[in-house]
């Protein structure tokens, strides 16, 4: 009777400690957003759900390509995701439907075809990265509200986990 006692003690003990080590990891490493709006198609849709890790820009820097999320820098209660095309020191131009960045074009597969309006060009401060969504025609992005302070970064977008049929690992290609 106390072997039995002494087990389900453990057995307790054991299933608080990983719920409790999934809530941590839920809420300090990897946190769950839901994609609003199609500015990240063709690689993000409306509807798909992403985690992000959150730690990656704490211990880090972002580097041009990753996709983020960050709090919108006119009203920090809202979040958005974009993708960060230059880092500090480099000088951003957008001009005949191409990205420049220290003046050399960067190759960009995850791109929705469309024309877009130009800019710069802009050389990026310390502290700050300029980001674009990969839907520019139907983007609020570094363009419109200027550049991102790297303070509001929330997190790197790791994983499409939900529709199922669009699992996937979010890389700098895609």
């Amino acid at each position: 009777m106390e072997n039995k006692r002494s087990k389900r003690k453990w057995l307790i003990g054991i299933v608080g400690i990983v719920i409790l080590a999934g809530a941590v990891l839920r809420w300090v490493v990897l946190q769950p957003y839901l994609i609003p709006s199609s500015s990240m198609e063709p690689g993000l849709a409306p509807g798909d759900h992403i985690l992000v890790n959150r730690l990656s820009y704490r211990l880090w820097s972002p580097n041009r390509g990753d996709v983020v999320v960050f709090a919108f820098p006119k009203d920090i209660k809202r979040t958005f995701v974009k993708r960060v095309i230059a880092v500090e020191g480099e000088k951003v131009e957008l001009k005949d439907n191409k990205v420049f960045v220290n003046e050399s074009p960067i190759q960009e597969p995850y791109v929705k075809k469309g024309d877009y309006p130009p800019y710069g060009p802009e050389v990026v401060p310390a502290g700050k990265v300029f980001v674009l969504g990969d839907n520019r025609r139907e983007s609020e992005d570094s363009r419109e509200w200027g550049l991102l302070p790297k303070d509001y970064l929330l997190g790197k977008a790791w994983l499409v986990y939900y529709p199922f049929q669009r699992f996937r690992f979010i890389s700098k290609t895609s």
